[in-house]
């Protein structure tokens, strides 16, 4: 068997590569336009500064540096000049492809950070693939203005995949849809009727505000945020108060909450007092044409009547009595059962002698339906 000579034997030492191939390959020179590689083949590979990247801007004496390490694609193995051309965009968008079809087959949840806030949607990248996210998939709400999602990292499903096209459209929409559906789930799970548990105001309405128990939302009705009179919930709450709530109903998916604590209510001990009898002082807080309301304390109103203001003849409350007037009077009837008091201030002013007109005795006490008296109101005012 004849030697093989010195440059026989350094030919076959060189491995051979073909157009296509992937090779790895060490950066001996960097300049502005292109990179050098040594591939290990006879011939150093060339990556021009296009082939890097399609970012026009990127600086490749920045980008790479002597020493590196990189795996590229053969596109020519004589590039005209002896040497081999070489691409790392088109490696990279292959893999990047790839790896898309692969998350969008297996329907893989993504993150990437946010490259570009559009009017139409937002633009993120994975591995050089360009993915976008229409508006209406970006959140299970609708969101006019997407800027503070610009350059965070958020996470999505592939909805789309086609290479040909080049079109990739990602799903934030379905994982948050499916993550409050567990959320709400298990808060159903953990809840009953009667419960006290902790929540987050989400949103003040003029009727009320939606409560935030983690993940469902309940509704606190104006009627039910206190023993008192709320004259608008905006007054009293706000949103990212925090609030210890009673769930008084569960309804299907809808939750009534109130803050009206048994402990709290002002009739448990109302009958103790506010016996028949009792002289108490209160502020008138609202008027009809037939009396007005005064509250003796927070969530307990009692009903002065017209006739009992005064021993002389009143035509209406508001003639002698302003809304916020304090009032001394004298309890004439209770009813625990309905919640309704009857005051009488005349009771308390001192006899004086009565006209012929006026021969029959007074009553201190006067039973009046209070809906009746309102009906007849309304009645009056929508006649006019």
């Amino acid at each position: 068997m004849s030697e093989l000579t010195f440059e026989q034997m350094l030919e076959e030492s060189i491995k051979t590569i073909h157009t296509g191939e992937v090779v790895s390959g060490t950066v001996i020179d960097v300049k502005p336009e292109q990179i050098i590689l040594n591939i290990g083949y006879k011939a150093d590979g060339v990556l021009p500064k296009n082939e890097y990247s399609n970012d026009s801007t990127v600086d490749l004496t920045q980008a790479v540096k002597v020493g590196d390490t990189m795996e590229v694609k053969v596109l020519k193995v004589n590039d005209g000049d002896g040497q081999v051309a070489l691409t790392y965009k088109r490696l990279a968008a292959e893999r990047g492809n790839k790896r898309i079809e692969e998350a969008y087959n297996n329907k893989e949840v993504l993150t990437a950070k946010v490259t570009q806030v559009l009017d139409g949607g937002l633009s993120v990248t994975v591995e050089g693939v360009r993915i976008f996210i229409p508006a209406s998939l970006v959140s299970d709400t609708y969101e006019r203005d997407l800027s503070k999602y610009a350059d965070q990292e958020i996470q999505f499903v592939i909805t789309e995949y086609n290479p040909k096209r080049r079109r990739y459209i990602g799903d934030r929409k379905q994982l948050i849809v499916a993550r409050k559906a567990e959320m709400q789930a298990a808060v159903f799970a953990r809840i009953k009727e009667g419960d006290i548990v902790e929540g987050t105001v989400k949103n003040v309405t003029d009727f009320g505000a939606f409560i935030d128990l983690g993940g469902v939302d309940g509704l606190l009705h104006i009627s039910e945020m206190s023993w008192g009179r709320i004259e608008h919930p905006k007054k009293v709450f706000t949103v990212g108060q925090e609030l210890k709530v009673l769930i008084k109903e569960i309804n299907g998916n809808k939750i009534a909450l109130s803050l009206k604590f048994d402990e709290l209510n002002p009739w448990r001990n109302a009958a103790e007092k506010f016996a028949v009898g009792t002289v108490v002082t209160g502020k008138v807080a609202r008027m009809t044409d037939f009396g007005a309301f005064v509250e003796l304390e927070p969530g307990v109103d009692a009903l002065l009547h017209v006739s009992q203001i005064s021993r002389e003849r009143v035509e209406k409350p508001s003639d002698v009595l302003s809304v916020g007037q304090e009032i001394t009077a004298k309890i004439t009837d209770f009813n625990e059962e309905t919640h309704k008091i009857s005051l009488s201030m005349k009771a308390l002013l001192p006899q004086t002698q009565k006209s012929r007109k006026e021969k029959e005795p007074e009553a201190d006490v006067v039973s009046v339906d209070i809906e009746a008296e309102i009906a007849k109101q309304k009645e009056e005012e929508d006649a006019e």
